[in-house]
Protein backbone atom coordinates (compact mmCIF):
# COMPACT_ATOMS: atom_id res chain seq x y z
CA UNK A 1 0.00 0.00 0.00
CA UNK A 2 1.52 3.55 -0.97
CA UNK A 3 0.11 7.24 -0.13
CA UNK A 4 -0.80 7.56 -3.48
CA UNK A 5 -3.68 4.41 -1.81
CA UNK A 6 -4.77 6.82 0.86
CA UNK A 7 -5.43 9.83 -1.18
CA UNK A 8 -9.39 9.47 -1.53
CA UNK A 9 -9.54 7.98 1.67
CA UNK A 10 -7.65 11.72 3.13
CA UNK A 11 -10.00 13.64 0.65
CA UNK A 12 -13.74 12.19 1.57
CA UNK A 13 -12.57 12.27 5.64
CA UNK A 14 -11.51 15.72 5.28
CA UNK A 15 -14.12 16.70 3.57
CA UNK A 16 -16.71 15.31 5.70
CA UNK A 17 -14.43 16.63 9.10
CA UNK A 18 -15.37 20.31 7.55
CA UNK A 19 -19.16 19.57 8.06
CA UNK A 20 -20.32 20.43 11.79
CA UNK A 21 -18.46 23.70 10.76
CA UNK A 22 -21.17 24.34 8.19
CA UNK A 23 -24.16 22.69 9.57
CA UNK A 24 -24.44 22.89 13.73
CA UNK A 25 -28.03 21.85 14.17
CA UNK A 26 -28.48 19.34 16.52
CA UNK A 27 -30.84 16.53 14.11
CA UNK A 28 -28.14 16.96 11.38
CA UNK A 29 -25.22 16.06 13.58
CA UNK A 30 -27.51 13.59 15.53
CA UNK A 31 -28.11 12.21 12.16
CA UNK A 32 -24.20 11.95 10.61
CA UNK A 33 -23.47 10.26 14.22
CA UNK A 34 -25.75 7.33 13.32
CA UNK A 35 -24.84 7.10 10.20
CA UNK A 36 -21.19 7.08 10.94
CA UNK A 37 -22.20 4.22 13.29
CA UNK A 38 -23.99 2.40 10.88
CA UNK A 39 -21.14 2.79 8.12
CA UNK A 40 -18.50 1.42 10.99
CA UNK A 41 -20.45 -1.25 11.32
CA UNK A 42 -21.10 -1.77 7.73
CA UNK A 43 -17.16 -1.52 7.39
CA UNK A 44 -16.81 -4.83 9.68
CA UNK A 45 -19.11 -6.65 7.78
CA UNK A 46 -18.11 -5.88 4.64
CA UNK A 47 -14.28 -7.20 6.05
CA UNK A 48 -15.75 -10.84 6.09
CA UNK A 49 -19.08 -10.67 3.48
CA UNK A 50 -17.70 -8.45 1.11
CA UNK A 51 -13.67 -9.26 0.78
CA UNK A 52 -14.40 -12.94 2.20
CA UNK A 53 -17.93 -14.09 0.54
CA UNK A 54 -19.36 -14.98 3.81
CA UNK A 55 -22.38 -13.64 4.19
CA UNK A 56 -23.86 -12.86 7.75
CA UNK A 57 -27.48 -12.54 8.90
CA UNK A 58 -26.35 -11.88 12.47
CA UNK A 59 -23.53 -9.11 12.79
CA UNK A 60 -26.58 -7.67 15.55
CA UNK A 61 -24.09 -10.33 18.02
CA UNK A 62 -21.08 -8.36 17.56
CA UNK A 63 -22.52 -4.75 17.35
CA UNK A 64 -24.61 -5.90 20.95
CA UNK A 65 -21.29 -7.40 22.09
CA UNK A 66 -19.73 -3.93 21.97
CA UNK A 67 -22.53 -1.85 22.99
CA UNK A 68 -22.90 -4.55 25.95
CA UNK A 69 -19.33 -4.74 27.46
CA UNK A 70 -18.64 -0.70 27.06
CA UNK A 71 -21.99 -0.39 29.06
CA UNK A 72 -21.63 -3.68 31.98
CA UNK A 73 -17.81 -2.73 32.43
CA UNK A 74 -18.90 1.17 33.37
CA UNK A 75 -21.82 0.16 35.26
CA UNK A 76 -21.20 -2.81 37.63
CA UNK A 77 -16.94 -2.36 37.46
CA UNK A 78 -16.57 0.85 37.25
CA UNK A 79 -14.16 0.61 34.24
CA UNK A 80 -13.04 3.84 32.28
CA UNK A 81 -15.02 4.63 29.49
CA UNK A 82 -12.47 4.70 27.01
CA UNK A 83 -11.25 1.17 28.28
CA UNK A 84 -14.78 -0.51 28.42
CA UNK A 85 -14.75 0.41 24.25
CA UNK A 86 -11.08 -1.12 23.82
CA UNK A 87 -12.65 -3.95 25.64
CA UNK A 88 -15.50 -3.80 23.84
CA UNK A 89 -13.56 -3.93 20.45
CA UNK A 90 -11.21 -7.79 22.44
CA UNK A 91 -15.09 -8.68 22.99
CA UNK A 92 -16.03 -8.51 19.77
CA UNK A 93 -12.79 -10.19 17.89
CA UNK A 94 -13.40 -13.08 20.55
CA UNK A 95 -16.90 -13.96 20.04
CA UNK A 96 -16.43 -13.50 16.18
CA UNK A 97 -13.55 -16.12 16.31
CA UNK A 98 -15.92 -18.67 18.70
CA UNK A 99 -18.82 -18.40 16.30
CA UNK A 100 -16.66 -18.56 12.77
CA UNK A 101 -14.53 -21.81 14.68
CA UNK A 102 -17.45 -23.15 15.39
CA UNK A 103 -18.96 -22.74 12.10
CA UNK A 104 -16.18 -23.40 9.76
CA UNK A 105 -15.01 -26.04 11.57
CA UNK A 106 -17.88 -27.57 10.76
CA UNK A 107 -17.89 -26.72 7.18
CA UNK A 108 -20.64 -24.52 6.97
CA UNK A 109 -20.73 -22.11 4.08
CA UNK A 110 -23.30 -19.91 2.40
CA UNK A 111 -26.45 -19.52 3.26
CA UNK A 112 -26.19 -22.52 6.07
CA UNK A 113 -23.11 -20.13 7.37
CA UNK A 114 -25.85 -17.14 7.60
CA UNK A 115 -28.37 -18.65 9.17
CA UNK A 116 -25.99 -19.72 12.15
CA UNK A 117 -25.45 -16.34 12.31
CA UNK A 118 -28.94 -15.11 12.57
CA UNK A 119 -29.66 -18.14 15.22
CA UNK A 120 -26.67 -17.03 17.46
CA UNK A 121 -27.91 -13.21 17.28
CA UNK A 122 -31.35 -14.55 18.29
CA UNK A 123 -29.99 -16.71 21.21
CA UNK A 124 -27.57 -13.48 22.34
CA UNK A 125 -30.66 -11.20 22.35
CA UNK A 126 -33.05 -13.52 24.23
CA UNK A 127 -30.28 -14.22 26.69
CA UNK A 128 -29.71 -10.28 27.38
CA UNK A 129 -33.06 -9.99 27.66
CA UNK A 130 -33.06 -11.92 30.84
CA UNK A 131 -30.41 -11.77 32.58
CA UNK A 132 -29.85 -9.47 35.52
CA UNK A 133 -26.25 -8.76 34.18
CA UNK A 134 -27.96 -6.60 31.35
CA UNK A 135 -30.17 -5.24 32.67
CA UNK A 136 -32.92 -7.63 31.56
CA UNK A 137 -35.87 -5.89 29.57
CA UNK A 138 -34.90 -2.73 31.08
CA UNK A 139 -31.71 -2.70 29.39
CA UNK A 140 -28.92 -0.32 30.55
CA UNK A 141 -29.00 3.48 31.30
CA UNK A 142 -25.41 4.98 31.48
CA UNK A 143 -24.76 7.40 33.75
CA UNK A 144 -24.52 11.33 32.01
CA UNK A 145 -21.63 12.88 33.17
CA UNK A 146 -20.05 14.74 30.79
CA UNK A 147 -16.24 14.83 30.66
CA UNK A 148 -14.10 13.61 27.89
CA UNK A 149 -12.70 11.11 30.11
CA UNK A 150 -16.01 9.29 30.19
CA UNK A 151 -15.74 9.60 26.19
CA UNK A 152 -18.73 11.93 26.92
CA UNK A 153 -18.46 15.62 25.07
CA UNK A 154 -21.18 18.89 25.72
CA UNK A 155 -21.10 19.43 21.56
CA UNK A 156 -22.08 17.00 19.54
CA UNK A 157 -19.26 17.50 17.19
CA UNK A 158 -16.28 16.35 19.05
CA UNK A 159 -18.19 12.70 19.09
CA UNK A 160 -18.94 13.39 15.24
CA UNK A 161 -15.22 14.10 14.57
CA UNK A 162 -13.78 10.71 16.76
CA UNK A 163 -16.58 8.60 14.99
CA UNK A 164 -15.60 9.63 11.74
CA UNK A 165 -11.55 9.35 13.20
CA UNK A 166 -12.80 5.81 13.69
CA UNK A 167 -14.53 5.53 9.96
CA UNK A 168 -11.33 6.34 8.61
CA UNK A 169 -8.61 4.06 10.37
CA UNK A 170 -11.17 1.47 9.55
CA UNK A 171 -11.03 2.92 5.44
CA UNK A 172 -7.06 2.49 5.83
CA UNK A 173 -7.48 -0.80 7.30
CA UNK A 174 -9.68 -2.02 4.54
CA UNK A 175 -7.64 -0.74 1.73
CA UNK A 176 -4.53 -2.08 3.39
CA UNK A 177 -6.59 -5.82 2.91
CA UNK A 178 -7.42 -5.19 -0.83
CA UNK A 179 -3.36 -4.88 -1.40
CA UNK A 180 -2.47 -7.35 1.10
CA UNK A 181 -1.44 -10.99 0.73
CA UNK A 182 -4.42 -11.32 3.32
CA UNK A 183 -6.87 -9.86 1.16
CA UNK A 184 -5.72 -11.72 -1.79
CA UNK A 185 -6.26 -14.54 0.09
CA UNK A 186 -9.79 -13.79 1.51
CA UNK A 187 -10.74 -13.24 -2.10
CA UNK A 188 -9.49 -16.49 -3.19
CA UNK A 189 -11.60 -18.14 -0.69
CA UNK A 190 -14.75 -16.06 -1.55
CA UNK A 191 -14.31 -17.06 -5.10
CA UNK A 192 -13.28 -20.50 -4.92
CA UNK A 193 -12.51 -22.69 -1.59
CA UNK A 194 -11.33 -25.20 -2.92
CA UNK A 195 -8.93 -24.45 -5.39
CA UNK A 196 -7.50 -21.78 -2.69
CA UNK A 197 -7.09 -24.69 -0.49
CA UNK A 198 -4.81 -26.68 -3.40
CA UNK A 199 -3.33 -23.67 -4.17
CA UNK A 200 -2.26 -24.08 -0.05
CA UNK A 201 -4.44 -21.17 1.01
CA UNK A 202 -5.06 -21.85 5.12
CA UNK A 203 -8.64 -21.12 4.47
CA UNK A 204 -9.71 -21.65 7.82
CA UNK A 205 -6.92 -19.55 9.43
CA UNK A 206 -8.23 -16.99 7.15
CA UNK A 207 -11.79 -16.91 8.25
CA UNK A 208 -11.20 -16.97 11.18
CA UNK A 209 -8.98 -13.97 11.29
CA UNK A 210 -11.97 -12.20 9.33
CA UNK A 211 -14.41 -12.82 10.77
CA UNK A 212 -12.55 -12.11 14.48
CA UNK A 213 -11.48 -8.75 12.63
CA UNK A 214 -15.15 -8.16 11.09
CA UNK A 215 -16.56 -8.93 14.89
CA UNK A 216 -14.18 -6.64 16.65
CA UNK A 217 -15.05 -3.31 13.90
CA UNK A 218 -18.38 -3.73 14.44
CA UNK A 219 -18.39 -4.15 18.19
CA UNK A 220 -16.65 -1.06 18.31
CA UNK A 221 -19.53 0.68 16.56
CA UNK A 222 -21.87 -1.12 19.11
CA UNK A 223 -19.41 0.71 21.58
CA UNK A 224 -19.73 4.02 20.15
CA UNK A 225 -23.72 3.80 20.19
CA UNK A 226 -23.86 2.83 23.45
CA UNK A 227 -21.50 5.51 24.53
CA UNK A 228 -23.61 8.20 22.57
CA UNK A 229 -26.92 7.79 23.26
CA UNK A 230 -26.08 5.92 26.66
CA UNK A 231 -28.91 3.38 27.04
CA UNK A 232 -29.45 0.00 24.95
CA UNK A 233 -31.76 -3.16 25.52
CA UNK A 234 -31.61 -6.54 24.18
CA UNK A 235 -33.68 -5.54 20.98
CA UNK A 236 -31.44 -2.03 20.34
CA UNK A 237 -28.17 -3.80 20.88
CA UNK A 238 -29.40 -7.58 19.14
CA UNK A 239 -32.40 -6.66 17.05
CA UNK A 240 -32.58 -7.46 13.62
CA UNK A 241 -32.61 -3.94 12.28
CA UNK A 242 -29.07 -3.63 12.97
CA UNK A 243 -28.11 -6.82 11.18
CA UNK A 244 -30.03 -5.76 7.90
CA UNK A 245 -28.52 -2.41 7.90
CA UNK A 246 -25.07 -3.51 8.62
CA UNK A 247 -25.94 -5.77 5.34
CA UNK A 248 -27.74 -3.20 3.06
CA UNK A 249 -25.44 -0.80 3.22
CA UNK A 250 -22.66 -2.18 1.61
CA UNK A 251 -25.02 -4.01 -0.90
CA UNK A 252 -26.03 -0.81 -1.49
CA UNK A 253 -22.58 1.60 -1.87
CA UNK A 254 -20.61 -1.62 -3.03
CA UNK A 255 -19.76 -4.88 -1.57
CA UNK A 256 -16.24 -5.68 -1.61
CA UNK A 257 -15.22 -2.16 -1.77
CA UNK A 258 -13.27 0.22 0.09
CA UNK A 259 -15.86 3.00 0.08
CA UNK A 260 -18.76 0.89 -0.31
CA UNK A 261 -20.38 0.59 3.02
CA UNK A 262 -19.70 4.66 3.85
CA UNK A 263 -22.01 5.45 0.37
CA UNK A 264 -24.39 3.02 1.41
CA UNK A 265 -25.00 3.82 4.91
CA UNK A 266 -25.25 7.48 3.68
CA UNK A 267 -27.65 6.63 0.90
CA UNK A 268 -30.28 4.93 2.64
CA UNK A 269 -30.32 6.88 5.67
CA UNK A 270 -30.10 9.89 3.48
CA UNK A 271 -33.05 8.40 1.63
CA UNK A 272 -34.69 7.74 4.50
CA UNK A 273 -34.29 10.73 6.55
CA UNK A 274 -36.03 13.01 3.06
CA UNK A 275 -38.89 9.97 2.65
CA UNK A 276 -39.60 11.35 6.52
CA UNK A 277 -39.83 14.89 5.52
CA UNK A 278 -42.42 13.86 2.99
CA UNK A 279 -44.50 11.67 3.82
CA UNK A 280 -44.56 12.52 7.27
CA UNK A 281 -43.86 10.48 11.07
CA UNK A 282 -45.45 7.15 8.91
CA UNK A 283 -44.10 4.21 10.45
CA UNK A 284 -41.70 2.01 8.77
CA UNK A 285 -41.64 4.55 6.12
CA UNK A 286 -37.51 4.03 6.23
CA UNK A 287 -38.00 0.22 5.50
CA UNK A 288 -40.40 0.74 2.74
CA UNK A 289 -37.38 3.19 1.45
CA UNK A 290 -34.86 0.60 2.03
CA UNK A 291 -36.34 -2.50 0.53
CA UNK A 292 -36.73 -0.14 -2.56
CA UNK A 293 -33.53 0.47 -2.56
CA UNK A 294 -32.32 -2.65 -1.99
CA UNK A 295 -34.59 -3.93 -5.15
CA UNK A 296 -33.16 -1.11 -7.55
CA UNK A 297 -29.91 -1.92 -6.94
CA UNK A 298 -30.47 -5.60 -7.13
CA UNK A 299 -31.91 -5.38 -10.61
CA UNK A 300 -29.98 -2.22 -11.71
CA UNK A 301 -26.50 -2.27 -10.53
CA UNK A 302 -25.34 -5.37 -9.27
CA UNK A 303 -22.47 -4.01 -8.10
CA UNK A 304 -23.81 -1.42 -5.99
CA UNK A 305 -23.90 2.49 -6.67
CA UNK A 306 -19.31 2.50 -6.76
CA UNK A 307 -19.93 -0.35 -9.28
CA UNK A 308 -22.62 1.74 -11.75
CA UNK A 309 -20.28 4.72 -11.45
CA UNK A 310 -17.39 2.54 -12.61
CA UNK A 311 -19.74 1.09 -15.53
CA UNK A 312 -20.73 4.81 -16.22
CA UNK A 313 -17.51 5.69 -16.46
CA UNK A 314 -16.02 3.15 -18.58
CA UNK A 315 -18.78 3.58 -20.86
CA UNK A 316 -17.81 7.29 -21.45
CA UNK A 317 -14.35 5.96 -22.13
CA UNK A 318 -15.67 3.61 -24.74
CA UNK A 319 -17.07 6.36 -26.40
CA UNK A 320 -14.16 8.59 -26.76
CA UNK A 321 -11.68 8.65 -30.06
CA UNK A 322 -8.70 6.27 -29.58
CA UNK A 323 -6.10 9.48 -28.76
CA UNK A 324 -8.64 10.33 -25.61
CA UNK A 325 -9.34 6.59 -24.47
CA UNK A 326 -5.47 6.00 -24.09
CA UNK A 327 -5.19 9.69 -22.52
CA UNK A 328 -7.90 9.01 -20.35
CA UNK A 329 -6.33 5.64 -18.92
CA UNK A 330 -2.88 7.24 -18.13
CA UNK A 331 -4.50 10.16 -16.47
CA UNK A 332 -7.24 8.15 -14.34
CA UNK A 333 -6.19 4.74 -13.27
CA UNK A 334 -8.70 2.50 -11.65
CA UNK A 335 -8.55 4.18 -8.33
CA UNK A 336 -9.50 1.27 -6.25
CA UNK A 337 -13.03 1.77 -4.97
Amino acid sequence: MTVRDLIPVLVLVGLAALLPLVVTASPVLNFLVFMLIVALGAQGWNILGGFGGQFSFGHAAFFGTGAYATAILQLRWGVNAWAGLAAAVAAGGAVGWAIGFLSFRSGLRGSYFALVTLAFAEVFRILANAAPLTGGAAGLLIGLDVRPANLQFADRAVFYWLVLGFVAAVLVLTRWIQRSRFGAQLVAVRENEDAAKALGVDSLRVKLRAIALSGAVTALAGGLYAQYFLYIDANIAYGGWISVELLLAPIIGGVGTVFGPVVGALTLHGLGEVAKQFAGRIPGIDLIVFGTVLVLAVAFARGGILGLLERLRDRGVGMLPPSAKSRTAKEVPNAGR
